[in-house]
């Protein structure tokens, strides 16, 4: 081999290894960037019947990959004492923060989402209203199971609940009857009236949105939940078989979801 041949291959080598290397300074930097870019707060906010605690598999996903989380546990008195407290933890925010709601919560971040400390919303199988919407009337386009049961029951003074007999039917089919019946057993009760509350501003309408579909929802029937996000034109995701508490039953995908708005909002 002569020389020349000798020299055009080290030349050839060494050009390889340096644009591997650059290409791995490029990867390395454009990751920091988007880890440094990443919405680092989450906002949790459950739906009617529920709590906080439903989170809890969830929380422990996302504490673990590095986000700080905050759960709201809602009063259910009324949807202005809701939306009230979902602002107080926002208060609490120290940058800008992804807010997530499941179910009836969809409605309540829809007005408080309207906050300056929300980058983005995130739907877990929840009402998405527009301004002067209720969810009440939406759920009318798609009804649902749950609607054409008689599993809802209400109070003297004017509060629903479900039937803890028909709780895992219609609400957590996909969980362990004992799981179920706990929740059934620790539902809180909501206000009537909540479910007629009048968007004002919806958040989504100026903020980006996801949506996750939960393919076997008795409680919001699945294609109004798709309906909801082809309106909003908000980043879509089902998970098929999914209960209406797909966000106890599937931690993993509703985490997901989340990470992903996480890491494209601004």
């Amino acid at each position: 081999m002569n020389n020349s041949l000798k020299v055009r291959q080290v030349v050839r080598g060494i050009s390889q290894s340096l644009c591997i290397a650059f290409l791995l300074v490029s990867w390395s930097a454009l990751s920091a960037q988007n880890e440094e870019h990443r919405v680092r707060n989450i906002v949790l906010v459950h739906g009617a019947w529920a709590d906080g605690s439903g989170w809890k598999s969830v929380y422990d996903i996302l504490v673990k990959d590095g986000y700080n989380v905050s759960i709201v546990q809602e009063p259910e008195t009324s949807f202005k004492d809701d939306v009230a407290a979902v602002k107080r933890v926002l208060a609490q925010q120290d940058g800008p923060c992804i807010l997530v709601a499941h179910s009836y919560g969809g409605a309540v971040i829809t007005e408080a989402g309207t906050d300056p400390s929300v980058a983005g919303l995130v739907y877990i199988a929840a009402h998405m209203p527009d301004a002067g919407e209720n969810e009440a009337d939406l759920g009318k386009r798609f009804p649902s199971d749950l609607s054409k049961s008689a599993a809802i029951k209400k109070t003297a003074d004017g509060f629903t609940y479900l039937d803890p007999a028909q709780f895992r039917e219609y609400f957590a089919a996909d969980l362990s009857a004992e799981q179920a019946a706990f929740m059934a057993r620790s539902q809180v009760f909501n206000a009537a009236d909540n479910f007629k509350a009048v968007i004002t501003t919806a958040a989504w309408r100026s903020k980006p949105s996801w949506m996750l579909v939960a393919g076997k929802d008795r409680t919001i029937n699945p294609d109004l939940e798709r309906w909801y996000a082809e309106r909003a034109k908000s980043h879509k995701v089902e998970v098929s078989g999914a209960s209406h508490s797909v966000y106890v039953s599937k931690p993993t995908e509703v985490a997901a979801l989340i990470e992903e708005a996480a890491s494209h909002a601004r």
